[in-house]
């Protein structure tokens, strides 16, 4: 009998057409969003002419909403978005890629809208916009767009990517572009440029902030936002069309040395053969005496070594990186280039090295994400005394890696988040550290010997005698 009444496409096709046909109107009453499925489902009997013209009126219905976007409705927005989008990419795209095209354009229209009445920070939203310029790029390939005309979309959308909808854009369009329109697209950036920025009256500009010496003015602000915008275009139009000279180039003589920027060069200038200009470009950042350097920045230089064919140096680096920051990768790396069994001996001296690193909780990082729980549970019990419980991101990993086969140390990893909470009186924390308390209950019989910890019992009486009174955490206490 529960087989005949399971929720499945067999069991509901058993109903007939005309009673799901009644049940499908009644369920959809009082949900718009399964109305609206249900007409993009009538409308794709028809064909997908039908279909575009739902997409089109429901796309011109968002850009007309006014009602501020909160947290409760992004869900729901989402959902739209997301059917509107499929709809087009999967469904009209193949039977009618220039109506496709249209459609998709108007979807990505829709962002500034959006955004503008927007309360809420979820990432969400931008990643169904993000994932339409990609679309974007595939109709257009289909459609056998001109690609001047899609350059000179491409060139509107992204002067006007108040959001960061379009960051992804060019990459994406690069395909379709091909040569000619890339060529047409830098041609459209640089002349922008070039186009003298309006002033307005002095009595007339807006301030909208305060320098060190002088008010910000509207109109500095847009010019150096526009510099930007070419800036960054120009340089993913350089990627697109493998120049790595014109990529460094776009890049102002000051920001080529900084690290990061610094190694994005270099990894262009190495994957184009051309390592002892990568190794120069390092060189010119600053790195006297900084045991903090970007990973990235670091990485480049391992890389760039490599490629020269200075492997010991790139070796010796590789660990002196590692001793600096406990960065996993370059341990992994430098490990991966030892032979048999010297591997064995580099671990073991890489885990004491960690063990007494002036940070236990870098260390403890480290050793979380090696995996070495072992190592880790060592670390906690040897340094516990060091442990900050306010660490959020942190305490409950080691709790997590430990608990199973290092119950005393999970044990030391709670009470520090417990200890910190009541130390601080930090009532918010309240219900954690009562979870946390509990926590240490379920572990205590796992214990055989506390060693010089205290015993679950005798640590609860402690917290008593010199927490007694936070009547708001005990009440929690169960």
């Amino acid at each position: 009998m529960a087989a005949k009444t399971t929720l499945n496409a067999k069991n509901l096709e058993s109903l007939g057409a005309q009673r799901l046909a009644e049940l499908l109107i009644e369920v959809s009453m009082g949900s718009a969003a399964h109305k609206r499925r249900l007409r993009m489902e009538l409308a794709g009997n028809h064909g997908s002419e039908e279909v575009a013209r739902e997409v089109r009126k429901r796309l011109a219905s968002i850009a007309r909403a006014r009602t501020v976007i909160n947290w409760r409705k992004v869900k729901a927005l989402k959902n739209d978005l997301e059917t509107q989008r499929k709809t087009i990419a999967e469904t009209v795209a193949a039977d009618d890629p220039q109506e496709a095209f249209e459609l998709i354009w108007q979807f990505l229209a829709l962002a500034n809208p959006i955004f503008e009445r927007s309360s809420d920070s979820s990432s969400s939203l931008i990643q169904s916009f993000h994932q339409a310029c990609k679309d974007a790029a595939a109709i257009a390939a289909s459609a056998r767009i001109d690609s001047n005309v899609l350059a000179e979309k491409v060139f509107k959308a992204v002067q006007d990517d108040g959001y960061g909808q379009y960051e992804s854009l060019i990459a994406a369009m690069a395909p379709a572009l091909g040569k000619d329109g890339l060529d047409c697209l830098k041609t459209l950036f640089v002349q922008w440029s070039k186009e003298p920025k309006d002033k307005p009256a002095r009595d007339e500009r807006k301030v909208i902030g305060w320098g060190s010496a002088s008010p910000l003015y509207e109109d500095e602000i847009f010019g150096t936002h526009r510099d930007l915008t070419v800036r960054i275009a120009l340089q993913e139009i350089a990627d697109a069309q493998g120049d790595v000279d014109a990529y460094i180039a776009h890049h102002p003589e000051k920001t080529r040395r900084m690290p990061i920027t610094a190694a994005d060069i270099a990894n262009r200038l190495v994957s184009a053969g051309r390592a002892k200009e990568a190794l120069e470009v390092l060189n010119e950042v600053d790195a006297t005496g900084r045991a903090d350097m970007p990973f990235e920045w670091q990485l480049a230089r391992v890389e760039t070594l490599e490629a020269l064919g200075q492997q010991e140096e790139a070796q010796t680096y590789r660990w002196t990186c590692f001793e600096q920051s406990l960065h996993d990768q370059h341990l992994r790396a430098f490990l991966k280039r030892l032979p048999d069994f010297d591997d064995l001996e580099a671990e073991e001296k890489a885990f004491a090295h960690a063990q007494a690193f002036p940070d236990v909780h870098q260390a403890l990082t480290f050793f979380l994400n090696w995996p070495a729980p072992a190592e880790a549970a060592k670390l906690v019990m040897r340094r516990k005394a060091e442990l900050d419980g306010n660490l959020y991101e942190l305490m409950p990993l080691a709790v997590e890696a430990l608990a199973e086969k290092h119950p005393l140390a999970a044990t030391i990893a709670l009470r520090s988040m417990i200890d910190f909470a009541l130390d601080s009186g930090r009532s918010s924390r309240y219900k954690y550290a009562a979870r946390h308390l509990a926590d240490c209950a379920s572990l205590a019989p796992h214990i055989d010997d506390f060693g010089n910890a205290r015993s679950h019992d005798i640590y609860v009486a402690e917290l008593k005698r010199r927490h007694g009174k936070r009547h708001g955490f005990w009440s929690l206490v169960t």
